[in-house]
């Protein structure tokens, strides 16, 4: 199963997986440089189908918890200030997302959209310092009766040229369901209220949808 934002990029490394393969046959005699080519551009497709993967997870809503957002590695555990919304002190959890993972944003509670933000920026590299307040992002912050107000940001790497966020303000999200996509390497931060007890330690591998990153 594939993500609906990978559709143009799929049938373009289709339909180029095909015309290379076509000419391949027709024009190159040597057999070894007709088997790289052929070999290469299918890795390529391969790649570009790995990338947009987007495996059904079965979430079973808790409210009393905050899921992971993405897939990834946690790499940021530590109390910040939060300048942007909240202006005031929150727990920072981070988690990196290599090219490999998976890149579906998802949900991490159930609530209402409070706020919703695109902010253009630098690319980079995803786990650089200043990459949650330099990078190109987008913030967003959803409020339930349980945690009240949670705050994810969605961040541009060195490679990623596009952020995907289907929420907007006033909208009522559903914890786990599809919220974006962000394009090759980046990484998702959550704010959480001081004194949230956390679940994940540094450089716990964290699967989007199922692993607890915090609960009450």
């Amino acid at each position: 199963m594939f993500h609906k934002e990978g559709t143009p990029s799929i049938l373009i490394g289709i339909v180029f997986t095909s015309i290379v393969l076509l000419l391949s046959d027709k024009f190159i005699n040597i057999y070894w440089l007709k088997m790289t080519v052929e070999i290469g551009t299918f890795i390529a497709l391969i790649i570009i189908l790995q990338f947009f993967r987007n495996p059904k997870r079965t979430v079973i809503i808790n409210e009393n918890q905050i899921i992971a957002p993405v897939d990834g590695k946690v790499v940021v555990i530590e109390e910040v200030y939060e300048a942007e919304y909240f202006k005031d002190k929150r727990i920072q959890v981070s988690i990196f997302m290599s090219p490999i993972n998976v890149h579906v944003t998802r949900y991490a509670l159930s609530g209402l959209v409070k706020f919703s933000k695109y902010h253009p920026g630098k690319f980079l590299v995803a786990w650089h310092p200043k990459a949650s307040e330099e990078n190109e992002r987008t913030t967003i912050v959803v409020e339930n009766n349980t945690f009240g107000a949670i705050l994810y940001r969605q961040i541009a790497g060195a490679l990623a040229r596009r952020i995907v966020n289907y929420a907007e303000e006033g909208m009522q999200v559903i914890q786990g369901e599809d919220a974006g996509f962000i394009k090759f390497g980046s990484r998702v931060d959550l704010f959480l209220p001081l004194g949230t007890p956390v679940n994940v330690v540094l450089n716990q591998k964290a699967i989007g949808g199922k692993t607890v990153i915090a609960s009450l």
